[in-house]
């Protein structure tokens, strides 16, 4: 069988069936997460809307839940693996300024196509933004924060 190799001796996908079944794990878990905390930020971005406008209540939402999210994500969905703190923190950082930016990229563009979004416009567009934001977190929290390391080669003398 056929592999993809991101370096000499060093598989992207294994062939290992526990690590697909970890894989999966890994992705019902953070599915779980995703929907929670997506549903939790669409309730405070409605919450804060009128009183702070769309941006600052999309800021304020995703700097709320970013936290929590990353949390769980270390403490359940990759429970056991090991991580730098350093990079857990960075990741932290990286999540809310991505999903800030984004975040108000959409709304930006939403603004600039439809002349007075409602809330359940803006609301509808943050939440696929979301969405496919959340394939591209996966990834980075699966193959760099929480990446699988592999034993060091022994060295022959």
């Amino acid at each position: 069988m056929a592999t993809t190799r991101c370096a000499p001796e060093r598989r992207l996908l294994a062939t290992d069936p526990d690590r697909h079944h970890e894989l999966g794990t890994h992705a019902a878990w953070y599915v779980v997460a995703g929907v929670v905390t997506t549903g939790v930020q669409a309730l405070l971005f409605l919450l804060f809307r009128d009183e702070l406008g769309s941006q600052v209540a999309n800021l304020v939402a995703i700097a709320l839940t970013t936290v929590g999210n990353t949390e769980f994500h270390r403490r359940v969905t990759f429970a056991g693996r090991p991580s730098n703190a350093g990079k857990r923190h960075l990741q932290d950082l990286l999540t809310f300024a991505f999903y800030a930016g984004y975040g108000s990229a959409v709304l930006a563009l939403l603004d600039a196509l439809v002349e007075r979004p409602t809330s359940w416009e803006e609301t509808g567009t943050l939440l696929l933004a979301s969405f496919v934001g959340g394939f591209v977190r996966f990834a980075v929290l699966r193959w760099w924060v929480f990446a699988h390391r592999a034993a060091a080669p022994a060295h022959s003398s």
